[in-house]
């Protein structure tokens, strides 16, 4: 089914293009993420990083809607409370998987990232009431099995805290996920992005007096690249979620293991375990299953609508 726009008119369906937005949020998600580790490497501290992260959110926002669309109407909405409850969400979820960043190699907290499909099929369960059969249940429990193979939990391969802290981001990932599918429907991709930065920067302000340090330019610079990268890829998130199904485009995702695989390489001189080898494609393949059986089920639905309006 076709997404409603504010003004009621239809959004046609354009799967290919969704994926190709989709793969442009990865990268630039990505790169902010190896953005996020450098810099927090510097001494900027996260909830610093966070702050401005979204602060410098609001005028590139601002800025992209009147240059797309000579207009600020376009930032209008009439649920501000979804965007209240949205942006309490994100604010957690950015914790979590800014987090995760930190505290894991760049290629590991990605690879655990991938279980988000995985919370998607539970979550969907619990508050979509859907069913979910063997084919699903079986690629959570293949999810999670490569996710053991990754974390080799006692073993000292990297911290238990990190990965925990990179579950509970991934988990965020799938709430939100169903969320903005929710909004898109009636509101613009850079409306969602809008009011997310302006209803979380009063909040993650009031951490500045206890972290907030003088900068050099060059951590300003970051500062203000990695705003970017994130505003950018917000709003191709938020876009791809207009012109196709969550199970179709979420696929590119798994791009962002080629850009964390090459940041780390490039920049901290790090490859990923050969455990990393072994589970990240167990924890692909069970995503990978998740949206297979979600395109089933969603064809094998329309399939049944259409004979019966027949």
């Amino acid at each position: 089914m076709a997404s409603p726009k504010m003004d009621g008119s239809i959004a046609e369906p354009r799967p290919m293009l969704a994926l190709v937005i989709r793969l442009g949020a990865v990268g630039a998600l990505a790169s902010m993420a190896a953005l996020i580790k450098y810099t927090s490497q510097t001494g900027i501290h996260l909830l610093e990083i966070l702050f401005w992260r979204q602060f410098l959110a609001i005028p590139m926002v601002v800025f992209w809607a009147w240059l797309t669309t000579r207009s600020l109407a376009v930032l209008k909405t009439q649920r501000l409370a979804k965007h209240g409850v949205r942006s309490v969400y994100g604010s957690i979820g950015m914790v979590l998987n800014f987090g995760a960043i930190i505290l894991l190699p760049l290629a590991e907290a990605t690879t655990i990232g991938f279980t988000a499909p995985i919370f998607a099929v539970i979550l969907s369960m619990v508050l979509l009431k859907d069913k979910v059969g063997p084919w699903r249940w079986s690629a959570v429990l293949l999810g999670f099995a490569g996710v053991v193979i990754i974390a080799q939990p006692g073993g000292g391969h990297f911290p238990l805290t990190g990965t925990l802290v990179a579950l509970g981001g991934a988990f965020m990932v799938a709430l939100i996920s169903i969320q903005i599918a929710d909004m898109s429907h009636t509101e613009k991709p850079v409306s969602i992005v809008f009011w997310f930065s302006l209803l979380s920067s009063p909040i993650l302000a009031l951490a500045l007096p206890f972290v907030m340090q003088g900068h050099t330019w060059q951590q300003w610079l970051l500062l203000a690249a990695l705003g970017a990268m994130g505003t950018l890829g917000q709003i191709l998130l938020t876009a791809a979620f207009r012109y196709g199904k969550v199970s179709s485009v979420i696929v590119m995702d798994y791009s962002s293991l080629f850009w964390a695989t090459i940041y780390g390489w490039l920049i901290w001189d790090q490859l990923p375990t050969k455990w990393t080898w072994i589970g990240a494609p167990v924890v692909v393949a069970a995503g990978l299953v998740i949206t297979w059986r979600e395109h089933v089920l969603a064809r094998r639905k329309f399939v049944d609508q259409r004979a019966a309006a027949g």
